[in-house]
């Protein structure tokens, strides 16, 4: 007895096989395009890791200025003598019972 209003024949063996087949092919297809030019591809993925070091390199670069500003501020609370070496170098500051002697070369 035959429930079905119409009647199903079943594909031949090799329609489905090319079926799969074709369908495989577009997945491979599909997986590659996403893999060489989607997001997430070879491409983007080495343009995040060059940007990604050059902010470490940034970073490194920032870290080694604040230390040795940390370092600066640190002789400056300490002593008169950070203050008068600076004086001295940036403002060409002398002391009173000085004299100061300028070589030109």
């Amino acid at each position: 007895m035959n429930f079905l209003p119409f009647t199903l024949h079943p594909l031949p063996c090799a329609s489905i096989m090319k079926i799969i087949i074709a369908i495989i092919i577009l997945l491979i297809v599909h997986f590659q395009y996403r893999i060489w030019v989607g997001d997430g591809s070879v491409a983007e993925i080495d343009a995040y890791q060059q940007r990604l070091n050059d902010l470490k390199k940034q970073a490194e670069e920032k870290r080694q200025r604040n230390e040795a500003l940390y370092a600066e501020v640190l002789d400056l609370r300490k002593g008169q003598e950070a203050i008068e070496e600076r004086a001295r170098d940036e403002l060409g500051m002398i002391k009173e019972d000085e004299t100061f002697f300028h070589v030109l070369e």
